[in-house]
């Protein structure tokens, strides 16, 4: 009898992903008709159908659904033999995926991105942006090595330290009376509008929690995707609103129409940490990226 081959289950895994015979062809780098064949082959081996093949819809069968959520724990465990014996090898070399949160990326990489490159030469680094949910579900899959993000998160099967802790500034129209202030107090804000991003951000609960008990309402009818959305909607005159200290520095120090005035301390905080699973094969790699990011943000 032949064995069940690691491949065939990438083929049924891609198929499951995509929903396409064609898509999970390209995506395993073979042609159409191996992939079929090959799953039809694997059905004969299994003695079970796993895929409902109608002219313009592929779903899975009871049998298949469960089967692939089983065949992505395979496939994960063998990509984790692979990669710890490369670690073995050169532990800073090799892939190392790293997801940050949008809040975080745009303005922590280019301040510790070259430094890094220079420090850890060997590694080749694949960045991705991912709100906190979805980094921790691509974390627990094995999708990615590392998370940047906002702690505390729940930290089921996952392992965390500290990197930096980062000041909350406040954001004011130019025009504003508090644009002429050099700190201002969390009480100075109550009764302003407050300009937060959409449901999901961790940096929304947080801006709440900052100004939460003193009276600041909400701008009910507005809801940013991004910090530069806010950024421009402060410049408008609409309301004011709380960015972290990185997202001011750098390129981002003189925003047209946007005053930036830090509180007065003691200043709120997030603190930005870096989450992984527990039995991760790249934990000197992970390491070593932490370390450069806690030694050159302070």
């Amino acid at each position: 009898m032949a064995e069940l081959k690691l491949k065939d289950l990438r083929y049924l895994v891609a198929v499951a992903d995509t929903r396409h015979f064609g898509r999970a062809a390209e995506r395993c780098f073979v042609s159409q008709p191996t992939l079929s064949t090959q799953l039809k082959k694997l059905e004969d081996y299994l003695g079970v159908q796993l895929i409902e093949r109608q002219p313009k819809r592929v779903a899975l069968t009871a049998a298949g659904e469960a089967i692939v959520a089983r065949a992505r724990r395979i496939l994960e465990a063998s990509d984790e033999v692979v990669t710890l014996a490369r670690a073995h090898r050169d532990p800073l070399a090799g892939v190392l995926r790293i997801a940050m949160l949008p809040t975080i990326g745009p303005y922590l990489l280019p301040r510790v991105a070259r430094d890094i490159r220079k420090a850890l030469p060997r590694l080749d680094l694949r960045l991705y942006e991912y709100p906190t949910a979805a980094m921790l579900t691509r974390l627990g899959a094995g999708e990615i090595d590392l998370g940047i993000l906002a702690l505390p998160v729940d930290l089921d099967g996952l392992e965390a330290r500290d990197l930096y802790d980062e000041p909350f500034m406040v954001a004011v129209p130019a025009t504003h009376v508090l644009a002429k202030q050099k700190s201002i107090r969390v009480e100075e804000l109550r009764d302003e509008t407050l300009l937060l991003l959409e449901d999901g951000h961790c940096l929304r609960d947080q801006a709440l929690e900052v100004c939460g008990q003193v009276g600041v309402h909400e701008k009910q009818d507005f809801r940013a995707t991004s910090l530069e959305t806010l950024r421009q909607m402060v410049a408008t005159g609409a309301g004011v609103t709380l960015l972290p200290e990185l997202a001011t520095q750098g390129a981002y120090r003189h925003a047209r129409g946007v005053v930036v005035r830090p509180f007065t301390p003691p200043a709120p905080v997030r603190t930005i940490g870096g989450v992984w699973r527990k039995t991760t094969a790249r934990h000197a790699a992970i390491e070593a990226f932490c370390d450069e990011i806690a030694a050159r943000v302070h």
